[in-house]
């Protein structure tokens, strides 16, 4: 199972860092009330100039440790603290994030509500003082303990009888690597975890595991009626999966016939599915790149609102969300016919707990799996290719290109790269995605939300459109 890919440092962000810290240096013009104040600031801005040690770390081989101090929202502090201290940077080698590094603990450190623990982990790598390798303790001498920017970490500097300098446990492969005038980065051979950050990841593992609900089979139902063969033997408990089909508890919708009284729960629910549905909104929205789908579930849908009364209900459900580049695909006339976004979704929503493990290993073990969706009584077949999951088959295939969005026990959110739609009974599918219309997009309106908007309008506005 790969893990989430770190690249370099954009060209651009050094650029903009670069601007920023001279415009910060320039003088401004104040009054004599504000004088004092302003030579204070600009004498503390006065030391991040192109020549700083930031500046180097940003365009230096420490590329992956750079794009990980961007995505922890660290460089603002940083600047500070560089126009306060003499800082002396720990920097671990490209490979040893690449390669050497537990891919689940990668990912854990990318989601967007495990910011703190990056930067804490971050942090622990930096000194707010100059630590030289003049300066490093000698072989007889004992360790040196060093406070780092992490106020509840420190960081023992020792030298083996061999002449190697060590951090803590890992060597320093690089020392002086770089050197400026405030500041200096040593090269190291690994990342260092503070105790409090892996405890975080330990304590998050333990409970994905014990929280994640197992999908469990429905009852024999009576296709007919949609009530059960037999009566239930004991009442369900607060919080079980419910006795019925996730499809008997969906409100009626196009080309479904109208549901019955939903699953058990009563007016009290032991879950909270209107909360569970907008934390992973947002989720989608914080990652980036899937603004289209948000539209469709916030803004010309009631699709969030029955999968919240879904959860509550007791249902799991694992959502494949295409990214922008594939919404971009659709076209007016596939969004024209009443009901389509709510069936292309649909159909892009399984009644089960899936991740992207359980899902590897199923393809892995059987070859191609076909999962039931939300859009009766199409199913949507999956099968490895190229060492991930694929969904689909020729041209309205897709990839598993984002695994394990959000994963909170009740919904799973996949990112895949493409649109699905059903197969006929020939194979054929039944629409094929047409060539993409290049529609004129509004700021802070996604592409599919203005092709909605246009097509309803000549009956009504709605106040998401004004």
């Amino acid at each position: 199972m790969g893990g989430i890919p770190i690249y370099g440092v954009s060209s651009l962000l050094f650029i903009l860092l670069t601007l920023s810290i001279t415009s910060t240096a320039l003088p401004t013009p104040s009054s004599p009330k504000h004088h004092h104040h302003s030579q204070s600031s600009t004498a503390a801005a006065s030391q991040i100039n192109s020549n700083s040690v930031l500046v180097a770390l940003l365009d230096s081989h420490y590329t992956e440790l750079a794009e990980l101090v961007e995505k922890a929202l660290l460089l603002h502090t940083l600047e500070q603290a560089v126009g306060n201290h003499n800082l002396t940077i720990f920097a671990p080698r490209n490979e040893a994030l690449e390669r050497r590094l537990d891919p689940e603990f990668k990912r854990f450190l990318l989601e967007p509500r495990n910011l703190h623990s990056l930067q804490t982990l971050l942090m622990a790598h930096i000194l707010p003082s100059r630590v030289g390798s003049p300066n490093w303790p000698k072989p007889s001498d004992p360790s040196r303990r060093h406070r780092t920017l992490s106020s509840s970490h420190h960081l023992h500097l020792s030298t083996k009888p061999t002449g190697q300098k060590t951090v803590d446990s890992a060597e320093i492969v690089r020392p002086d690597d770089v050197t400026r005038p405030d500041g200096v980065i040593h090269g190291i051979e690994r990342l260092l975890i503070p105790q409090s950050v892996q405890e975080d990841f330990n304590r998050r593992r333990n409970l994905r595991s014990i929280s994640a609900v197992i999908p469990e089979g429905a009852p024999e139902v009576d296709p007919r009626t949609h009530r059960l063969k037999k009566p239930a033997a004991a009442a369900v408990p607060v919080g079980a999966p419910p006795v019925l089909p996730i499809y008997d508890a969906l409100a009626p919708g196009p080309s479904l016939a109208p549901a019955p009284a939903p699953g058990p729960g009563g007016p009290h629910h032991h879950f909270d599915g209107h909360s569970q549905v907008k934390d992973f909104i947002h989720t989608l929205l914080h990652y980036g790149g899937y603004n289209e789908m948000a539209d469709i579930l916030v803004n010309l849908t009631s699709l969030a609102t029955e999968m919240g009364r879904l959860v509550s209900e007791g249902y799991v459900l694992t959502v494949l969300a295409p990214n922008d580049e594939a919404m971009a695909k659709l076209t007016t006339d596939q969004l024209s016919e009443p009901g389509a976004p709510e069936q292309i979704i649909y159909y892009h929503i399984i009644p089960e707990y899936q991740t992207e493990e359980s899902m590897y290993n199923a393809v892995r073990r059987f070859g191609k799996v076909k999962y039931d969706t939300l859009r009766l009584p199409h199913k949507v077949t999956a099968q490895e290719a190229d060492g991930s999951v694929k969904f689909g088959a020729g041209d309205v295939s897709a990839y598993l290109f984002d695994p394990d969005i959000y994963t909170d026990g009740r919904i799973s959110v996949q990112g895949i790269d493409g649109i699905l739609f059903p197969e006929s009974e020939a194979g054929e599918p039944l629409r094929k995605p047409a060539s993409p219309v290049k529609v004129v997009t509004k700021p802070r309106r996604g592409k599919l939300m203005e092709v909605a908007c246009r097509v309803i309008g000549s009956y009504f506005t709605p106040s998401s459109c004004q």
